[in-house]
């Protein structure tokens, strides 16, 4: 993740940064630099590690969501590991000028958009499925709940792709559609996270 918990703390602390590392991929070890900003917390190393390990067969050539981007350190390490295109979604003026920055130095902005926008907004206006989603709110909203019909209702996962979802360890793993089949679930700290399939379309019946 990396997301903001709230509509518009997008103020960096003056004089901080903070740091991420590319774990694996044609980045691997380079280092990601996002400001300081209340409540981005990015997908801790270890975590990425096990998911992209979960993801090394449906990784290569596809076209992925990071729909709270923050950061971007899920999505940075899909292109990393040659993902077609990634999307970047993130409301904080901030982060989203550094996540642009960052692929600027990588040289990955070809293959990137960085859309600054709250999720719902962007939900909300027409676009084609991705492959695969990585879905890592901000903690303590029940935001889940929320954005997994919104995904599910609107078609943007495509029929057979994934869905990374991430949520506070106590919470468990997350409800999800009759149609999405829940493939991996593990925590690590604080942090739960689960990997599930969409296995048909939606029906808005």
């Amino acid at each position: 993740m990396c997301a903001v918990t709230t509509p518009r703390l997008d103020k960096p602390v003056p004089g901080r940064r903070n740091f991420v590392r590319i774990i694996g991929g044609a980045w691997r070890g380079r280092r990601i630099s996002f400001p300081d900003l209340p409540g981005l917390r990015p997908t801790p190393d270890r975590v990425r590690e096990t998911l992209f390990n979960w993801l090394q067969h449906d990784i290569v050539g596809t076209r992925c969501l990071d729909l709270f981007a923050g950061s971007g350190a899920l999505g940075l390490e899909a292109l990393s590991r040659a993902a077609r295109e990634v999307v970047f979604v993130e409301q904080a003026q901030a982060a989203a000028r550094a996540l642009g920055a960052e692929l600027e130095r990588l040289g990955g902005s070809a293959r990137a958009r960085v859309m600054e926008m709250g999720a719902a907004r962007f939900l909300r206006t027409p676009g084609e499925p991705f492959d695969g989603v990585f879905l890592d709110p901000p903690f303590g909203h029940g935001a889940l709940e929320e954005y997994v019909p919104w995904l599910d209702a609107g078609h943007w996962v495509k029929t057979g792709g994934w869905v990374y979802l991430e949520n506070e360890r106590a919470a468990g793993a997350p409800a999800l559609p009759p149609h999405w089949q829940l493939l991996k679930s593990k925590s690590a700290g604080e942090v739960g996270y689960h990997l599930a399939r969409v296995t048909a379309r939606a029906s808005n019946a």
